[in-house]
């Protein structure tokens, strides 16, 4: 397995909550649980992408400022987790921020799979797409 295909697999994971977080109502355990999943899922993974895929990549010219804008995506979708913290969850404002932070995930998703990993394939060697995917693996699995 690649990086590009370890992360795509948890992009899909983080598809499938998203869509089942919007489509959750009022201060509900369903919702609390979803959520929960949500901020896990998207804050291992942010971690585990910036120490295994960009953090390689920023020292390359060609993908510096790609893996800069990749990690300051990041730090908005964690803006965007406070909010929905912050936020009652009954409130007619918590869905809003919670389909705004859909539509930020699913941009950044985007982004990624569609330029920035075509753009990594040319930079990364094949032996260190699958090193790579290891060590990504192995970071999520420890803190998931």
């Amino acid at each position: 397995m690649t990086i590009f295909e370890a992360i795509r697999e948890d992009h899909d994971i983080q598809r499938d909550l998203l869509n089942k977080l919007v489509e959750t109502s009022g201060d509900t355990k369903t919702r609390d649980s979803i959520f929960k999943d949500v901020r896990k899922q998207l804050q291992v993974h942010a971690d585990a992408e910036e120490r295994h895929f960009y953090k390689p990549l920023i020292s390359n010219d060609m993908m510096q400022d790609h893996a800069r804008h990749g990690i300051a995506e990041h730090h908005e979708i964690d803006e965007l987790i406070e909010q929905l913290e912050d936020t009652e969850r009954d409130a007619s404002s918590w869905l809003k921020i919670a389909k705004d932070l859909k539509h930020k995930v699913e941009h950044h998703l985007e982004d990624e799979e569609h330029s920035f990993f075509q753009l990594a394939g040319k930079v990364f060697s094949d032996n260190q797409k699958e090193t790579l995917a290891a060590s990504y693996q192995s970071y999520m699995k420890k803190n998931l």
